[in-house]
């Protein structure tokens, strides 16, 4: 009998941009997990180095792969005049921005895995609240 499936990892490419320079490309992970089942995390740099960590909303990333989407540190944009399409993801910090791309078909590829884990619309079925409020108060279990 199958397990039923609990997490989603991609190895994936990220471009990663600055004002002055091409993009370069960069080695990311894309994760998804049950126990959070409305986020998503970007690593970048992983598995080759200590990454960088971005937890995000799945759906701001779904819907960025349609429009321009996002109002805070992380924006999500669709760009289909490159070729592969990719997403173009915006990410403040107070230190500043960075832009990084990722292909279409990658994030595509991702979040349909994510979405055999937990359905788009289903995430609050799966949230722990008990998890959740002692995280919140600092008290475990």
């Amino acid at each position: 009998m199958n397990q039923p499936l609990t997490s989603v990892r991609c190895t994936v490419t990220v471009y990663v941009g600055g004002p002055d320079k091409p993009p370069a490309p960069l080695p990311a992970e894309l994760h998804y997990d049950l126990t959070d089942p409305c986020a998503v995390r970007l690593s970048l740099g992983a598995p080759l180095t200590r990454p960088v960590d971005w937890v995000f909303a799945r759906s701001l990333l779904a819907e960025g792969r349609h429009l321009p989407t996002g109002i805070g540190d992380v924006q999500v944009t669709p760009v289909n005049t490159s070729r592969p399409p990719r997403v173009r993801l915006v990410l403040r910090t107070a230190a500043g921005a960075a832009v990084i791309e990722i292909t279409a078909t990658d994030v595509t590829s991702f979040l349909e895995q994510s979405f055999a884990v937990v359905p788009p619309g289903a995430e609050s079925a799966y949230i722990d609240l008990d998890r959740a409020v002692a995280e919140v108060t600092g008290q475990s279990g």
